[in-house]
């Protein structure tokens, strides 16, 4: 991939979906970066200093300059190198709008319900009302890719976009979700054209090269289920 436009830097954890929508955009885009692994347990004085207010991953730096937040970051690749590879957002005012929204809708009625049934400490009915909103939204958004793609692949069109980066990150832990949590989410009977959109995305060599490994990331959130499980039962 070619260095454009200065030095990149993106501080990051492997199993992040939000890290990995930054590693989408970058990939896509064809930019060269220097990628380094933080220990969230330990964290650097480079990752403290370049996000002082929420300490927390994603963080791409450059040219020195820190951007935080994965829906900002992949913005601002966008824009900061808007004449490399392909465009994730619309030219088009209002068409932009619509793809803000739709990746706004994705982190308030998928992320957050995902998020609070995964730290292993929810009742028996809040999980069941995650799984309600979850599955919810995933109906709203069949629609949506309905409407942004218009019978092409993608929600950017004939190519990905903003709104593909924004769910393809979060792709690998939807699938995990659906085995630690026993409920299929991306269903060919009833969300026929995102479960078609999630094969065709997985095969992009921009989701094969970024997408973490997805029995890894089991590994992973049985870990920190059992991890949150155990601290809640020893405060009890």
């Amino acid at each position: 991939m070619a260095r454009v436009g200065g030095e990149l830097k993106l501080l990051g954890l492997w199993a992040s979906p939000f890290v990995t929508r930054a590693k989408l955009a970058l990939q896509i885009k064809g930019l060269s970066y220097e990628y380094v692994e933080e220990d969230l347990g330990n964290k650097s004085e480079l990752l403290l200093s370049s996000n002082p207010v929420h300490k927390a991953v994603p963080v791409l730096i450059h040219n020195g300059k820190p951007v935080c937040e994965s829906s900002v970051i992949v913005q601002y690749i966008d824009d900061a190198f808007a004449g490399t590879g392909p465009s994730l957002l619309p030219a088009d005012p209002y068409q932009r709008a619509v793809a803000r929204f739709w990746a706004a809708y994705l982190e308030d009625k998928l992320v957050e319900p995902w998020f609070k049934m995964l730290d292993g400490t929810r009742t028996r009915a809040e999980m069941g009302e995650g799984v309600k909103q979850m599955l919810a939204a995933v109906a709203t958004l069949e629609g949506a890719l309905a409407q942004c793609s218009k019978g092409r692949p993608f929600f950017g069109g004939d190519g990905v976009g903003y709104v593909d980066v924004a769910l393809g990150g979060l792709l690998v832990w939807v699938r995990a979700s659906e085995v630690l949590l026993g409920v299929k989410f991306l269903d060919a009977a009833r969300t026929p054209l995102l479960a078609a959109w999630a094969e065709r995305f997985a095969s992009l060599d921009a989701a094969k090269a970024t997408l973490p490994d997805f029995g890894r990331v089991i590994k992973h959130a049985m870990m920190r289920r059992g991890a949150a499980a155990a601290a809640l039962a020893q405060n009890n």
